[in-house]
């Protein structure tokens, strides 16, 4: 079993840990580390027990705020999945069909006008050109 020497609040100590976890080992002294570095800087020295002590209560109360984060998250993605499955459950709307109104008379009326006024330049075009109705002969 590998020995690791950690650095906790300037004390160095000697930690055993299984094979393959020293780095696990290390980032968690490190957190730890970093707690006791806040103790020292705001209370001064300390005995190891009680800083380890108070450093270890620190992290607790970290984490047990994060847990209470992460609940709180996995309860409202439950409920942002369940939404999800309810919204792809739920069957394809039905197309809307939109009427149209009746076209009013005075638009038909223009319309016809236009169409008199483009027969009439035709008509005329073709007189200019000496071109002769065909289908009118026969």
């Amino acid at each position: 079993m590998p020995e690791v020497k950690i650095s906790i609040g300037g004390r160095e100590f000697d930690v055993a840990c299984q094979a393959g976890e020293e780095h696990f080992l290390k980032s968690a002294a490190e957190l730890l580390d970093n707690e006791a570095s806040v103790l020292s800087s705001q209370i001064g020295r300390l005995p190891s027990e009680r800083m380890l002590l108070m450093a270890g209560l620190m992290l607790a109360d970290k984490t047990a705020g994060m847990e209470e984060q992460m609940r709180a998250l996995e309860s409202k993605l439950g409920a942002q999945e369940a939404l999800i499955e309810e919204m792809r459950a739920r069957p394809e709307p039905e197309p809307v069909k939109v009427e149209v109104p009746v076209v009013p008379a005075d638009v038909t009326d223009t319309l016809a006008e236009m169409a008199a006024r483009a027969e009439a330049m035709a008509a005329a075009f073709e007189e200019r050109l000496g071109v002769t109705d065909t289908l009118n002969e026969g």
